[in-house]
């Protein structure tokens, strides 16, 4: 019998989005010394995301405030999008952030998508590799004001 993570999973609610926010901050700020910008993640209105996205977070499961990691879903014109995932420094390597993509990806499925995509910073090579090696696979780039973002999909089906 495996022992149950430290954290569930659940549908964030209003009160929770200066911790998501305190989690996306703490998440990205690993990428400021190699960025010239502050990633979106570290600036996104998650009262607002709240309110129109999808979000979901990984929760201690003994406080329900101390979120261990944050996921921001959206459906846009291209699909079934995963618009932030963010896990704090101290929770990574816990399976909260793989356990919100594979939440993700259910998700997609329940509503109806054969694929799901996000986008990352060419810089953030880790993350890249992560997806990857879960089976996204890079489709496009597009070169910004000082950022190439990389975007990424996964067949769902």
């Amino acid at each position: 019998m495996s022992e149950a993570p430290p954290w569930s999973l659940r549908r964030a609610e209003a009160a929770d989005a200066a911790a998501i926010r305190d989690c996306a901050i703490a998440a990205f700020s690993v990428y400021l010394p190699r960025l010239p910008i502050v990633p979106l993640p570290m600036r996104k209105d998650y009262a607002s995301a709240i309110e129109l996205q999808q979000v979901w977070v990984a929760a201690n499961a003994a406080d329900a405030t101390d979120i261990a990691a944050a996921l921001v879903l959206d459906i846009t014109d291209e699909g079934f999008l995963i618009d932030v995932i963010a896990v704090q420094p101290k929770h990574q390597g816990s399976g909260a952030g793989r356990a919100l993509l594979e939440l993700a990806e259910r998700e997609a499925v329940r509503q109806g998508f054969d694929s799901i995509y996000l986008f990352t910073n060419e810089k953030m090579s880790e993350n890249r590799a992560l997806y990857e090696r879960i089976g996204y696979v890079e489709y496009r780039r597009l070169v910004l004001e000082n950022r190439t973002r990389v975007f990424l999909r996964k067949a769902l089906r």
